[in-house]
């Protein structure tokens, strides 16, 4: 992934007041996203699902951009959070990415809250990609350095954002705020670890390809999640395809929640595609591989 030049201002530790999100309703904006950024429905199931509105979110300083989609139907309906991944300034993926996500799950029945963390897609105008500052980290600090900056991001400002965009969630009128779940890919994956410690109230946890490319680089990270997921009361399903950059973060968590007697769900399926970065892209390129177990799992711990 490409990434640009930024800088931001952040604490090196999240703040506590920075835990809790203004209390202002979320701006919505009905209809606001340009058609160009998302994947056309490719079946007749998609075609019955609204284009997602836009919601701001506020953190801290920042007012970021989500994307929101909804069920057919009258609510309060289960919701979920999904938090991407790592990206810098200059990365398309971001908007191409959500449109076929956010689809997936408002078919399900739940709403989807899909914000873009600072200076990524459609917040690009807000602070500072995390993709930049690692990058740039690396450039100077090397290895370490990067590792460094990547443990700040997500003990700080990302976390912060994401703890922001699942107050926002809750908040929407459509939603039941005692049925959320969480879901992240990547980075996003260890954020949504973290989450799930500091918010006991999500119900269920969903990481794909958590810590793929970091975890065998940074025994700082692999010490950060296995005290996270210690924390988290909520049940996880860890998800990797076997082509992944590694499958070892999936495997190592799993075996500490085991270890714990907490529940979790392993499911490292069949390499997809040709290549370990279109393995970790899963979440993204192969819906239907991934779709009914997860759903399965979503569906036992929000919908009884």
């Amino acid at each position: 992934m490409g990434r640009g030049p930024g800088g931001r201002t952040r604490p090196a530790n999240i703040a506590k007041k920075s835990l809790s999100p203004r209390s202002s309703r979320p701006t919505i904006r009905a209809g606001a996203v340009a058609a160009g950024l998302l994947f056309a429905p490719t079946a007749s199931a998609a075609q019955a699902i609204a284009a997602p509105d836009t919601l701001t979110v506020t953190s801290g300083t920042l007012a970021l951009t989500a994307l929101l989609w909804r069920p057919v139907g009258a609510g309060p309906f289960p919701a979920v959070f999904f938090i991407h991944g790592s990206y810098g300034s200059d990365d398309p993926a971001p908007t191409t990415e959500p449109g076929e996500i956010g689809r997936v799950f408002a078919r399900h029945g739940y709403v989807l809250l899909y914000l873009f963390r600072q200076g990524i897609g459609l917040s690009a105008g807000q602070g500072t990609s995390d993709g930049d500052l690692m990058d740039r980290a690396m450039v100077s600090n090397g290895l370490e350095g990067r590792n460094r900056e990547q443990l700040e991001l997500l003990n700080g400002d990302e976390l912060a954002e994401a703890l922001a965009g699942l107050a926002a969630l809750r908040r929407l009128p459509e939603v039941d705020p005692n049925r959320v779940a969480v879901v992240g890919h990547s980075f996003g994956g260890s954020l949504t670890l973290l989450v799930a410690t500091y918010d006991t109230t999500v119900r269920a946890a969903v990481v794909f390809g958590c810590a793929a490319a970091s975890w065998d680089r940074s025994p700082a990270l692999r010490a950060r999640l296995l005290a996270a997921v210690a924390g988290i009361s909520a049940p996880v399903f860890f998800v990797h395809a076997a082509n992944d950059y590694s499958v070892a973060p999936g495997r190592a968590l799993a075996t500490e929640m085991q270890r714990l007697g907490r529940a979790h769900v392993l499911r490292i399926f069949p390499p997809f595609g040709r290549t370990p970065r279109e393995g970790h892209n899963l979440v993204y390129l192969g819906v239907a591989t991934w779709e009914p177990p997860v759903f399965a799992f979503l569906d036992d711990r929000l919908r009884h």
